[in-house]
């Protein structure tokens, strides 16, 4: 029975000994596989990696370069637009789209305007989403189309650049009609200090007040998105020569839908009152 015992007991230490070898062999082997397999699975991997990322490049540079020389095509290209918004609803990556796709043709000046002041209100979130927008479609080039911010008043710049290809500017009603309004009590209090004389006042007179705090040309062409046709009090004195298209929506608009605009702004004749 001893005998037997201790055969019992070499055969289960024999066992142990084999499991713990083909334990340790499978770990070598197994790590051995796995290096293998990394070392040829990675270069794939980051070549799939850098083939998207150069496709993602590609896609930005074309585009760009494509917004460019559209807007070298056009016969005439307006130096200011105006963006109104006459929806209730408000979509400010849209918005941001819009602004970006006009520095990208060529457009100086952008101005954003809705009747209720939303978008004065949400004036930091809108130049963020600009931001946003203009590293997303511009990327790296980004740069070279700098913008900058002007606050409200006395136009102080929000986001001062040093080289700046394109202005945005954010309007209410209150750069609208209430500012006629103050131009008029700036003009009567003036006739009251007897430093102006009643004579004096006439359409130059209060124009070039009118242009005293706005550092910026008036509107070539405004671009209405919805239903109203009303331009809802949008710079009533700004734009008596300029060229208003409406467009069914802000929501969703592509850039093909703002080059039509401007298609049909540079088809357009101007007599100027002739």
């Amino acid at each position: 029975m001893a005998i037997l015992y201790e055969v019992a007991w070499r055969f289960l230490h024999a066992l142990l000994h084999l499991q713990r070898a083909l334990f340790t062999w499978f770990r070598v082997h197994i790590w051995r596989w796995k290096r293998t397999l990394v070392g040829i699975l990675l270069p794939l991997a980051l070549g799939f990696h850098n083939q998207k990322k150069t496709a993602l490049v590609g896609k930005r540079i074309s585009r760009r370069v494509r917004w460019s020389a559209d807007g070298r095509t056009l016969e005439k290209l307006p130096r200011h637009v105006g963006l109104l918004n006459t929806e209730e609803e408000i979509h400010y990556t849209d918005i941001a789209n819009l602004v970006v796709w006009c520095m990208a043709v060529g457009i100086s000046y952008v101005s954003v305007y809705d009747n209720q002041g939303v978008f004065r209100r949400n004036n930091s979130r809108l130049m963020e989403e600009i931001l946003r927008q203009q590293q997303e479609l511009l990327g790296m080039d980004s740069s070279k189309y700098t913008v900058e911010f002007l606050k409200n008043g006395i136009d102080k710049q929000e986001h001062q650049v040093l080289s700046c290809q394109s202005v945005v500017k954010v309007l209410s009603p209150d750069d609208g009609q209430l500012s006629i309004v103050q131009a008029a009590q700036q003009l009567c209090k003036a006739v009251e200090r007897k430093e102006r004389t009643s004579k004096d006042i006439n359409v130059t007179v209060l124009d070039s007040l009118l242009r005293e705090t706005k550092n910026i040309p008036d509107p070539d062409l405004v671009l209405k998105f919805g239903p109203v046709e009303s331009t809802l009090g949008f710079l009533p004195w700004h734009i008596r020569l300029t060229e208003i298209i409406s467009l069914p929506s802000h929501m969703d608009v592509s850039y093909d839908d703002l080059f039509g605009a401007l298609q049909l702004y540079a088809s357009c004749e101007q007599r100027l009152g002739k």
